[in-house]
């Protein structure tokens, strides 16, 4: 039985219930009331039984009534009622045949229905905009897989028609671009584990984590030129030491080849606000309008244009840092520096006092 008729029903049989419930009292009413009462309200006394025998024909022409108007009526009613539900059932089918398009833009006042059905327009909304965006990494990411296996098939073509050809010189060029694909195929990989939440929660000190990527890229600052300058406090978190550590590897990495030629600058600094700790990177560099910059975290996005070198990167590192940040129920903020270069904020929450002990 549709939810239709079992509103129906329900209003029919309220209705018919109050009118019986109506006439019983109607009824009982005339079967006790004193005569002296009937006479003092009507000026005579009528015969009771007669009374009672000609009330209930009319008795039954009432219930009737009552019982196929609260039918109809209820029909119309509950149709009205579910109408908005209707429409959501609607567009949840077309969702599910593939339709992200369609908005139900319910009107009329703000109740239940409205709620529901603006939830779902907004979940919509979302899911419209994460399934264009996973088909814009998927071609991205086919495209970035498939640049470097198009060179190699492109070496190896050159060998097998050129045997004279200098092996040393192609092995090294196949090297290169090998280590490219595998560089790729690694950051989609971490860039996965991050977003599925695959990961222990422990607690980590953000300071400790930038002293070893410091550490670990400073002979790339040094042949770049890049001086690295880091200071701040002590920064408890709680997240995953891999992922957070590999979220300030990329941050520093993107701060030192992302630079000036010469004499370019990197400032790392970490500090603890009221329930969040900071990690803030700044660098020197060229100048950069917010259009672009708002662009950056967009997986394969490489700012002005692509830099080709051995530390060129594979355009993922600060997609993996906004989705280790996000992962980690924090914030990342990117803005350009006025004098060139970015300054990018990551705030994460501290952790709860049972578990920094």
């Amino acid at each position: 039985m549709s939810v239709r008729s079992k509103l129906t029903l329900s209003y029919a049989g309220f209705l018919t219930l109050s009118g019986a419930m109506l006439i019983a009292a109607g009824w009982l009413f005339l079967r006790v009331m004193p005569d002296d009462a009937i006479r003092a309200t009507t000026g005579f006394v009528p015969n009771r039984f007669i009374l009672l025998r000609s009330f209930m024909p009319a008795t039954g022409t009432v219930l009737a009534f009552l019982l196929v108007f609260g039918l109809l009526g209820g029909w119309i009613l509950a149709g009205r009622m579910l109408a908005p539900l209707t429409r959501i059932t609607d567009a949840t089918r077309m969702a599910a045949n593939g339709s992200l398009s369609h908005r139900i833009q319910l009107e009329g006042r703000k109740d239940e229905f409205r709620e529901l059905a603006d939830a779902f327009d907004a979940m919509l909304t979302r899911l419209e905009a994460h399934v264009a965006e996973q088909r814009r990494f998927a071609a991205n990411a086919s495209h970035e897989l498939r640049t470097p296996l198009a060179i190699s098939r492109s070496l190896l073509d050159v060998a097998r028609n050129d045997p004279t050809h200098d092996h040393g010189e192609l092995v090294d060029r196949l090297h290169a671009v090998n280590t490219r694909a595998i560089d790729l195929t690694e950051a989609l990989l971490v860039l996965s584990r991050a977003d599925q939440r695959s990961f222990t929660r422990e607690p980590v000190d953000l300071s400790l984590l930038v002293e070893e990527a410091i550490e670990t890229l400073l002979p790339l600052a040094e042949k770049r030129g890049v001086t690295i300058e880091a200071s701040g406090d002590i920064t408890p978190a709680i997240g995953s030491q891999a992922l957070l550590l590999q979220m300030t590897t990329n941050l520093v990495h993107n701060a030192i080849v992302h630079n000036l030629p010469e004499q370019g600058t990197v400032w790392v600094k970490t500090s603890v606000r009221r329930e969040t700790v900071v990690l803030t990177v700044e660098n020197s560099g060229e100048k950069l309008s917010p259009q672009l910059v708002s662009t950056l975290t967009e997986p394969f996005q490489r700012g002005t244009g692509r830099i080709r070198n051995d530390h060129a990167g594979v355009g993922l590192g600060l997609a993996i840092v906004k989705s280790i940040t996000q992962v980690h129920d924090g914030s990342l903020t990117i803005v350009p520096r006025p004098a060139g270069g970015l300054r990018i904020v990551v705030q994460l929450p501290t952790p709860p006092p049972h578990a920094a002990k």
